[in-house]
């Protein structure tokens, strides 16, 4: 194992999140069980206590898995020149078999935690905490998907050995050579543009028409969770070439590097909280009926849509602004 603050930070951090979560689930299936508002008596009581305690804890658990998504990129591209062959953290992660995994799902849970957040937050809003055993279901089904990553992930860190060779990110994400992503590099590049813009003008549609009339939250749902899969796909497949100005070079992380401006970042964060947000949206309108929430959420879902929209242009800006004064063209 290589010794790095960032990942003594990463593997501290991740265990006590497992031993929170594993706390919360555990008292979780209680609160499903036994919780009763209507109830006076001191076992209802005590799971009020508990509730407010665990809603904290969680609060910071759910916030360090999202922080922790950019400090395991990061880690993982300070630790490049410590293996040949790699050139920024697509190498690093390709060391052994666990980087890629971790990383997707770090990912997953970024959505995910993002979401019970959303969730947590709008049902602490309500005086009679009407999603209480929907998040705490919530909860415990999130709970293997964040094991996991924490198992992983230090089967990851365990696993790095110094001068171990692995491939560059020119191998690995060239439009040469597909294995790494098939069929990402097969449609040509004005189809995949006019796919990029007409989502995106078509999802900021959507959240303009919700904002204005309050309807149609399940579709703006769903097109921001898709669209955030046609972001980073677009990523890919061709702003990154007016990024590095190069016509074969489509590695997703050497963005992220000072060279660059650490631009990736901006790309990432903005494509994430335009997901987790506009999903947010879609997520919170089945809960729209009950009666302690009928004054909440649409306040909540209009400041969501505010969040999405406000990120996913600002992505689509930031890809313009690389395209139209970038030196390359295609």
């Amino acid at each position: 194992m290589i010794l790095h603050p960032a990942i003594i930070a990463l593997l501290a951090g991740s265990a006590l999140v497992a031993f929170m979560l594993l706390y919360s689930s555990w008292y979780g299936i209680e609160v499903i069980r036994k919780w009763d508002l209507r109830s006076g008596s001191e076992l209802q009581l005590s799971l009020e206590k508990k509730t407010y305690l665990i809603s904290t804890m969680m609060a910071y658990a759910m916030g360090f898995q999202l922080i922790s998504l950019f400090l395991f990129v990061y880690t993982a591209d300070s630790l490049c020149s410590l293996f040949t062959g790699a050139m920024c953290a697509a190498g690093t992660l390709n060391v052994n078999d666990f980087g890629y995994p971790v990383f997707l799902l770090k990912l997953v849970n970024f959505l995910f935690g993002g979401l019970w957040l959303v969730l947590n937050y709008t049902d602490n809003r309500a005086y009679d905490y009407p999603m209480i055993r929907k998040k705490y279901f919530f909860l415990i089904a999130l709970m293997p998907l964040v094991l996991a990553e924490v198992f992983l992930q230090a089967r990851y860190f365990f696993g790095l050995e110094a001068e171990i060779i692995t491939s560059c990110c020119g191998s690995l994400f060239s439009s040469s050579d597909r294995s790494a992503a098939p069929g990402i590099f097969a449609l040509p590049v004005r189809l995949s543009t006019g796919i990029f813009y007409g989502w995106h003008i078509f999802v900021l549609g959507l959240g303009v028409f919700f904002y204005k009339t309050g309807k149609g939250a399940y579709f703006f749902g769903i097109a921001s969770l898709l669209l955030f899969f046609i972001s980073g796909w677009a990523l890919i497949q061709f702003i990154s070439l007016y990024i590095y100005e190069l016509p074969t070079h489509h590695c997703p992380f050497c963005m992220l590097k000072q060279e660059y401006g650490h631009v990736g970042y901006l790309y990432y964060i903005s494509a994430l909280a335009g997901c987790v947000a506009g999903t947010g949206v879609g997520m919170l309108q089945r809960f729209r009926h009950i009666a302690s929430l009928e004054a909440v959420i649409p306040g909540i879902q209009k400041r969501l849509t505010i969040v999405s929209v406000t990120c996913y242009l600002f992505f689509m800006l930031a890809a313009t602004y690389a395209m139209v004064f970038s030196g390359f063209r295609l």
